[in-house]
């Protein structure tokens, strides 16, 4: 039996893992520091166990030894946060997340998140550095992290949008038929991720498979056009 590596991208200075988790099908995305060890998850969705299991695997992606050193919580829906009180419990880790989104992570998870995020703001831990960008609309915290890898030959480096439940592969995140709500989406996906990114950045969603801005980019005038 052939068992899929959960390596998804090896990068100069860092690697990023994913697991797939629950019957919802969450991702949850690791990125390792390779000079510090310092790792950070991004939603800790479900299954405790699994999420183990990607630390575990992850454990040689570093010169030194690696460490739990902040979950990152991409919204405040439930799906996105199961594993996130059992895992701040274990670990003891600091926790991130959209300004907007706080409270409801609290009465989700009953976790108090450390660390409050607004749109422009820079998540630095131990050699990892984030982008944070607010994408108002699929809750009223949601937010996406960006990863910009540096390059090891001088050329453009690799940039990674963890993008949440806002940007997948053929549409914006679901705003429950709210057309205030998709317009609101929509316009920040165009504005803070298409207009500032380029075609190659790839997208790495909440669930699902990921894709890049330039394959999505053509279908913007579609996706305002039918509402969804």
């Amino acid at each position: 039996m052939t068992v899929q590596s959960s390596l998804i991208h090896d990068l100069p200075g860092y690697t990023v893992r994913r697991v797939v988790v629950s019957a919802m099908y969450n991702n949850v995305y690791l990125i390792t520091a390779k000079a510090t060890g310092a790792q950070l998850l991004i939603d800790a969705a479900d299954d405790l166990p699994a999420i183990n299991g990607l630390l575990a695997e992850a454990a040689n992606d570093a010169t030194a030894p690696t460490h739990l050193a902040m979950i990152a919580t991409t919204h405040q829906h439930w799906d996105h946060v199961r594993a996130l009180n059992d895992l701040v419990a274990e670990s003891g880790a600091p926790t991130a997340a959209g300004a907007a989104d706080v409270a409801g992570i609290d009465a989700e998870a009953g976790v108090l998140v450390t660390d409050a995020l607004n749109h422009g703001d820079t998540l630095e831990v131990d050699g990892i550095v984030l982008e944070i960008v607010h994408l108002r609309g699929h809750t009223p915290g949601s937010i996406a992290y960006v990863l910009n890898s540096a390059s090891s030959d001088g050329n453009d480096g690799v940039t990674l949008i963890f993008s949440g439940d806002s940007l997948f592969p053929g549409g914006v995140g679901n705003t429950e038929k709210d057309a205030t709500r998709f317009t609101q989406l929509l316009d920040d996906v165009q504005e803070r991720l298409f207009g500032v990114y380029g075609d190659a950045a790839h997208v790495l969603p909440g669930h699902g498979n990921a894709t890049t801005l330039g394959a999505e980019r053509p279908a913007l005038p579609q996706w305002r056009e039918r509402g969804w």
